[in-house]
């Protein structure tokens, strides 16, 4: 009862966007005691990976989700996580729907709208490599001699991810629930032109094709024929941008990659995201929507330090896997590398990578 007098007054709140960042962010204030509204402009999954390629969450991560599902502890642990969040769409329509709220969540991604309405000058940053990624589907087919092969080569494949070094490129493979192998190979190039509002590029069967003749060159040939066998491979141009200053104006705040476009390389976009909500839910609950301006800024300043340093530090990591210059040290090569320079592209060098953020410590989302 003296926890509940003491709860602050929720507010309402619309978060705009649906992805893991989004539906993090919603639970989180859900669980704070605010109403919450969200809008997500798809009505389905991406039409380039319907079935998805999975997300890598670290241990606090979980335990933060795992919270969310008390009454379903093992939920994560399956193929699906269904979520049920209120959600307004208006599809194929001009109409405008006015909403009104004490809070609008920016959840729409590295190329935020939202964020550009504040900062229309900030640009992405190409990172110098575009990924080639892929889902295999072998469902239909579980022993098949390409499966058989992966397994043979990689034994510890669904257990594990595999990271493969090879010159100037790196390639990550994993296996995903569901009889499904995701698989990412990062190839150094001039930055691509993209069209739309994506970074991701649909690929002409002859460029394909000369992917292909590229593997063989790199890469081992049980891999090389799963690519070869993955249906409509594709193209993700990776970007960054340099940390923000500020992450919230008067009642609108990013989290995930709205806030903080991050490379691949240190599995920190989800991750980020998660405690990004997590936190946010926190210094709501703290200080309710009368004292919305402290909330959004210990967010602010609990998240800023973190996530800054972790972003540059994916960035290092990429150009090193990649072997591309760096100002203090030579471009890495996997054959004469040393222990030490192998071990500083181990997940574990991330910076805060084992932080638990202070206003979390005691609370019941990191309860064990």
């Amino acid at each position: 009862m003296e926890e509940n007098r003491n709860k602050k007054k929720g507010g309402k709140a619309v978060i705009v966007g649906g992805s893991i960042a989004g539906v993090s962010c919603a639970h989180s204030l859900l669980s704070a005691g605010w109403d919450v509204v969200l809008l997500e402009k798809s009505s389905g999954p991406p039409t380039g990976s319907p079935n998805g390629a999975g997300l890598g969450l670290d241990p606090l991560a979980q335990r933060i989700i795992h919270s969310w599902l008390p009454h379903c502890p093992h939920l994560l642990h399956k193929s699906t996580v269904p979520l049920t969040i209120d959600q307004a769409k208006v599809l194929q329509t001009n109409e405008i729907i006015e909403m009104e709220s004490d809070l609008l969540v920016a959840a729409d991604g590295c190329l935020s709208s939202i964020r550009q309405s504040f900062l229309p000058d900030l640009k992405l940053r190409y990172s110098g490599y575009c990924a080639w990624r892929g889902v295999l589907d072998f469902s239909g087919n579980k022993n098949s001699e390409i499966i058989q092969g992966m397994r043979s080569a990689y034994p510890d494949l669904g257990k594990c991810l595999y990271f493969d070094l090879g010159s100037e490129t790196h390639s990550v493979f994993y296996e995903l629930l569901n009889n499904r192998l995701n698989w990412i190979w990062y190839v150094n190039q001039a930055e691509p032109e993209l069209k739309g509002n994506s970074v991701t590029l649909k690929v002409r069967d002859d460029i394909i094709k000369n992917m292909h003749q590229e593997a063989e060159k790199v890469w081992a040939p049980e891999l090389v024929k799963v690519m070869k066998e993955t249906k409509e491979p594709f193209i993700n141009a990776v970007y960054d941008c340099d940390p923000l200053k500020q992450i919230f104006w008067s009642n609108v705040v990013l989290i995930g990659d709205a806030a903080h476009p991050t490379t691949p390389h240190g599995l920190r976009s989800t991750n980020m995201s998660i405690l990004d909500a997590a936190v946010l839910g926190k210094c709501l609950e703290k200080w309710g929507v009368e004292n919305l301006f402290s909330a959004l800024e210990e967010y602010q300043s609990i998240r800023l330090p973190v996530t800054s340093k972790q972003v540059l530090h994916s960035r290092r990591l990429g150009r090193i896997k990649q072997g591309l210059t760096l100002p203090d040290r030579d471009p890495f090569n996997p054959k004469t590398a040393t222990p030490q320079e192998c071990q500083e592209l181990q997940q574990k060098t991330m910076p805060f990578f084992a932080d638990i953020p202070s206003v979390l410590v005691d609370s019941a989302q990191c309860s064990a």
